[in-house]
């Protein structure tokens, strides 16, 4: 195997490994549009980290945690509404990175690799952040499990129970932006929430326990990586869009057939 197709399949499996029990998270909790806006303004972190001459998955990183931060800080307040707030910001930010990157035309930016993924550019660097922010934010959401369920099914029973409902919302909030920082090389900001969400909802279809659903996606988004990079390879269509195909796919052939177990 080509060492750069290696390098794709591996960060692929990374991120669709720690995609499922977040995606699940989204699912349960309809975070699709929250993951959206921080997919949008993680072209926002690409723009500081050309200006700042910086590592732009380090400028990525820190854009999104500073937006997951402002996020909830805002759908706190109730200043307006909660769907409102993110299309605001979610445009916004999509449109300030790409005037950003305009400012930067007299250097080669690869502009459709950001929207649309670049995963067979992935080299061992990348590899290494992708490695570090997923084992962190696997053992936090391994920590963190029960009371994230807690929240999930009741916030006033949770905080009934001792729970600190907000300080877990936003840690859920947290771990998304990583991750979705962390996945942009894969299937680019535009389809970044795709491999989140379809899995998940994918593995809904057969679960009957959180757990089991949480696992399930996972298994399903590393299946979809590896039928998206077969698919590039031997066909040569780009690979992130790939990816997101073969997870649709596995998502209709799903629900065709009768639906045999309770979702959670």
């Amino acid at each position: 195997m080509a060492d750069f197709l290696l390098w794709a399949w591996l960060g692929g499996l990374m991120i669709a490994a720690i995609s499922g029990p977040l995606g699940s998270f989204m699912v349960w909790r309809r975070m699709a549009y929250f993951g959206d806006t921080l997919a949008h303004a993680a072209l926002l972190g690409v723009a500081l980290g050309l200006l700042l001459h910086i590592s732009i998955s380090l400028a990525v990183i820190l854009v999104c945690l500073l937006l997951a931060l402002l996020l909830s800080t805002l759908m706190h307040r109730r200043i307006i509404a909660t769907d409102t707030l993110l299309g605001i910001l979610s445009h916004a930010s999509l449109s300030l990175g790409l005037v950003s990157l305009s400012i930067f035309d007299h250097e080669p930016i690869d502009l459709m690799g950001f929207l649309f993924g670049d995963l067979l550019a992935i080299g061992q660097q990348d590899l290494m952040w992708i490695a570090l922010a997923c084992c962190v934010v696997m053992i936090i959401l391994i920590w963190i499990w029960k009371p994230l369920l807690s929240i999930t099914v009741n916030e006033e029973l949770a905080q009934v129970e001792g729970i600190n409902v907000a300080w877990m919302r936003t840690l859920l909030m947290l771990m998304v932006a990583v991750v979705i920082a962390v996945a942009m090389k894969v299937v680019g900001v535009l389809l970044i929430t795709s491999l989140l969400i379809i899995p998940a909802a994918a593995a809904r279809r057969l679960s009957n326990s959180p757990e089991t659903m949480a696992m399930l996606a996972s298994l399903l988004g590393m299946l979809s990586v590896t039928g998206g990079l077969a698919l590039s390879w031997f066909y040569d269509t780009p690979a992130g869009p790939s990816v997101v195909l073969i997870a649709s796919a596995l998502f209709f052939l799903l629900f065709s057939f009768p639906r045999s177990l309770r979702a959670f």
